[in-house]
């Protein structure tokens, strides 16, 4: 086996781009190209950082009669979807998807943050029809209460579908080993190091909304003994729910804006072994839909099932983690 073909099987069994390995070796991504198809050969310097990253010798690299590398303590780096063929992303591409990405973080988080406000008009309108601030009766205020709530969530779910269908000719860069080609990663690179500050800004200050969210509740507490505690009651998990709602759209607006320049570089979520892992997210979270659903339906305790997200969230970290060693196996 001749070096060219040496360097790309072991830059294959390693999970890495063309780009990725030269990023490793302070090279172009053409001269590893160059190297694959034998069309010049690397210096000896070249030859012992290779040797270093692959973890083999240089004997093993120079000489043609040994085909066989030396047994090491190498793990591939994304052990059992190396073998998958690989599908080129050109720069316009890219760039297109990256245009998409941004505007489905838009409406995606806004649609989610439509999802989290529709309570807010029928707990008013319910809580000022109890204390009789509202000329209405509380059935009619309910069913008006109801009335916009589907006018909120109606538009919300249409961003989402209209999103996902958009999204249909990038759906393999979640799914599909990917190799971008020349100035691509280079690009995203650039642009993900200008956007950190920005994400980190966005993630913190929501997260912290989301923490916050909770303080209307004291005012809740404080004011239940008035005489219009049920309106006051109401403004309060309204007030809670525009904190919630602001901050988690902060979180998906950046995580969505951020995941589109991982998936282009197959990094945080959407390396290779995660991808192969997330091809069972799906029967993780069916189940828990199933259980969620069940459980409400059957007990109609529906101000207590809720907690079932938050245990499912928590929970999908040690199943990521148990999928990792059961994918590597």
């Amino acid at each position: 086996m001749i070096l060219a073909d040496k360097i790309m099987e072991n830059r294959k069994k390693n999970g890495w781009s063309q780009e990725e390995l030269a990023d490793k070796l302070g090279v172009s991504r053409q001269s590893v190209s160059k190297w694959e198809s034998a069309q010049s050969m690397p210096d000896m310097k070249k030859i012992l950082q290779l040797s270093e990253i692959f973890n083999v010798s240089t004997d093993y690299l120079l000489k043609d009669e040994i085909d066989d590398r030396e047994p090491t303590n190498l793990v591939p780096v994304d052990s059992g979807v190396e073998e998958e063929k690989e599908k080129s992303v050109s720069m316009e591409e890219a760039s297109s998807f990256l245009e998409h990405n941004e505007r489905s973080a838009g409406m995606i988080s806004t649609g989610v943050m439509l999802c989290i406000l529709s309570p807010i008009p029928l707990l008013l309108l319910g809580g000022l029809s109890e204390d009789g601030l509202l000329s209405l009766k509380t059935d009619l205020a309910g069913i008006i209460g109801v009335i916009i709530l589907f006018l909120m969530i109606v538009p919300a779910v249409g961003m989402f579908l209209y999103c996902g269908l958009k999204g249909k000719p990038y759906e393999y860069l979640e799914n599909s080993n990917i190799d971008t080609e020349y100035g691509v990663r280079g690009m995203v690179k650039e642009r993900k190091t200008s956007y950190a500050e920005t994400h980190n800004r966005l993630l913190i200050l929501g997260i912290l909304l989301c923490v916050a969210c909770a303080v209307p509740m004291f005012l809740i507490v404080a004011l239940q003994g008035s005489h219009h505690g049920e309106a006051f009651g109401a403004a309060g998990v309204g007030a809670l729910l525009v904190f919630c709602a602001i901050g988690v759209k902060m979180i998906v607006l950046t995580c969505i804006r951020q995941g589109g320049m991982d998936k282009l570089l197959e990094e945080g979520d959407y390396t290779r072994l995660n991808k192969k892992i997330g091809r069972y997210d799906g029967i993780y979270w069916a189940i828990i839909t199933a259980v969620y659903l069940a459980w409400s339906f059957l007990t109609f305790r529906w101000h207590l099932t809720w907690i079932v997200w938050p245990i499912a969230g928590v929970l999908y970290a040690a199943y990521h983690e148990i999928m990792k060693i059961v994918v590597k196996r």
